[in-house]
């Protein structure tokens, strides 16, 4: 099976959301830094937000290379408002569900465009993947809850719960994202076919592949889900 190739429009566009994701982690992160109830959190999120703006200016400049012709900001911005929903849908209550929605809610996008990064050329790929590994799910940030939730029971239920109605939002965002963005469901299209590729490349003999379900939103959403359980289970939470 010949793997599609994404076109460089549609590579374009991915560069310019995740650039947006690390903007919008930036205002998260900065905002919680500035509420931070000890000193010691305010410098670590502190730090925290100035890698994202680091890490969002290795990807416009990625797109600037890759698009000449108009400004990376320009092209970033374009992103602007697809997650005004969702604010103000999750508005926290506490410095801690807001640190929870930088954990879950950056967490399912940055799962998603890891699954549709596959689509792209192995340098944008390499790009991508280093600057969402980086990201907002680091070990310091997980004990960081981690710890409180130990040291409270009620806190924990609550962050428990905070996380499901989190990520049943976020899933939500995903699903507009793929119906209002052709690209990123052609991406998701060329990721799974080339992933069966892929599957099919490593059988081994008489041992059929792994093969992706005719239902593909179906087999994304199953993938987002079970990368958030693991997520929760980092931090010792319910999902």
């Amino acid at each position: 099976m010949t793997s599609p190739t994404a076109s460089t429009s549609d590579v374009v566009d991915l560069l310019a959301l995740v650039a947006h994701l690390e903007a919008t982690a930036f205002l998260r992160l900065a905002g919680a830094a500035a509420a931070a109830p000890e000193p010691e959190q305010r410098l670590y999120l502190s730090r925290m937000a100035g890698a994202t703006l680091a890490r969002q200016e290795r990807v416009l400049t990625e797109l600037g290379r890759l698009d000449a012709a108009q400004a990376p900001e320009a092209r970033m911005f374009t992103f602007d408002h697809v997650f005004d929903d969702y604010e103000a849908r999750t508005a926290p209550s506490s410095w801690w569900e807001e640190i929870m929605k930088s954990y879950v809610g950056h967490g399912v996008a940055e799962d998603f465009c890891r699954i549709v990064v596959d689509a792209v050329d192995p340098q944008t790929r390499a790009i991508v993947c280093e600057v969402l590994d980086g990201g907002s799910a680091s070990a310091e940030s997980i004990e960081l809850v981690a710890a409180a939730a130990r040291q409270d029971e009620v806190l924990a239920a609550r962050l428990a719960l905070w996380g499901r109605r989190l990520v049943g939002e976020a899933m939500s965002v995903v699903q507009s994202l793929l119906v209002e963005n052709e690209f990123l469901a052609r991406l998701l299209e060329a990721a799974i076919t080339r992933r069966d590729g892929d599957q099919a490349a490593l059988a081994a003999p008489g041992v059929a592949p792994e093969v992706v379900p005719e239902d593909r939103a179906a087999w994304l959403f199953s993938q987002l889900t079970t990368a958030h359980t693991r997520r929760m289970e980092r931090l010792g939470l319910a999902a």
